[in-house]
C-alpha cells in the first residue's frame, strides 16, 4: 500500500496584496500536482489584476508591481471561480491538498469567492471532502521544542528541500508540498497509522493548542494581538450591524 506521504498530492499557494485576510487581494496563485513521489509535476497557475493598488511592501516580497499586473492580470472574478473548481477537482481525486499555514491561504481565497461570486469555498467543496496537510502546523507538532521561525524559507531549510523563486505561488507550492513528503518520512512512526482524513482531524486540534499556547504567551509579555484557533479556515466575520 503506498503511503499518503509518498502517494498523489495536490499543493495550493497565492501571493497577494497584504496579510489581512478580510481586506487583502490574491494578485496571483498556483495549483501543483504530483501523483507520486520524485514525479512528474502539473502546474496550474493565474494571474490577477486585484482592482486594488498593490503596496509597495507587497510588490518587495513577490515582485508584482500595479502595472504588471493591469497588463497581465486578469479579473478577479473568473479567475476565483477557475481556482475553486480547480481545488474542488483535485479534492474530489482524493489528493490530499498541501497549504502551508491553510487559514491564511484558504481563507483569503474563500473571502474572494465571497466578494467577486457571491459564492464560498466551502459551497465549491460541498461533495469534495477536505483533506488538507498543513506543514506548519505539522512540523510544529511534531517538533514543537525546536527553538526559531518556522516560515517556509525555514521548513525547506529543516527538511533539506529545495526552494527555488521563493515567493513565486507555484515555487511556494511545490516546495511545501516536498516539505510535507519530507516530514512524513521523518515522522513515519508517528504517522503511518493515520490516513489523510484522519491527519486533518488532527490538524484542527493541533493548531488549536497551538494558538492557545501563542496566545498565552502574548497575554504573559503584555500583547493584546488576538490568534484565530480555527483551522484550515476562519469563520466569516459577523456583519457589522
Amino acid at each position: 500500500m503506498t503511503l499518503w506521504y509518498e502517494g498523489p498530492l495536490a499543493a495550493f499557494d497565492t501571493e497577494t496584496t497584504g496579510v489581512d485576510v478580510e481586506e487583502d487581494r490574491i494578485v496571483s496563485a498556483a495549483v501543483v500536482v504530483q501523483d507520486a513521489a520524485g514525479g512528474r509535476v502539473r502546474v496550474t497557475r493565474w494571474l490577477v489584476n486585484p482592482g486594488i493598488p498593490v503596496p509597495a511592501g507587497a510588490t518587495d516580497v513577490h515582485g508584482l508591481t500595479d502595472d504588471h499586473l493591469q497588463r497581465n492580470g486578469r479579473w478577479p472574478a473568473p479567475v476565483m471561480e477557475e481556482i475553486g473548481r480547480v481545488l474542488a477537482e483535485q479534492c474530489a481525486a482524493g489528493r490530499p491538498l498541501v497549504v502551508m499555514n491553510a487559514p491564511f491561504d484558504l481563507t483569503l481565497l474563500d473571502r474572494e469567492l465571497r466578494r467577486h461570486r457571491a459564492s464560498s469555498l466551502s459551497r465549491y467543496l460541498r461533495n469534495a471532502p477536505l483533506r488538507v496537510l498543513d506543514p506548519r502546523v505539522l512540523d510544529k507538532h511534531l517538533d514543537r521544542y525546536r527553538k526559531g521561525r518556522r516560515t517556509l524559507t525555514d521548513l525547506c531549510e529543516q527538511y533539506g528541500v529545495a526552494l527555488e523563486g521563493a515567493h513565486d505561488a507555484a515555487a511556494d507550492a511545490l516546495a511545501a508540498l516536498d516539505v510535507v513528503r519530507a516530514v512524513g518520512r521523518r515522522y513515519a512512526a508517528r504517522l503511518d497509522h493515520l490516513s489523510p482524513a484522519e491527519l486533518h482531524t488532527a490538524q484542527a486540534v493541533w493548531h488549536a493548542a497551538q494558538a492557545r499556547g501563542l496566545q498565552a504567551w502574548f497575554a504573559r509579555n503584555g500583547s493584546p494581538e488576538a490568534v484565530d484557533p480555527a483551522w484550515p479556515l476562519r469563520p466569516e466575520l459577523p456583519a457589522a450591524a
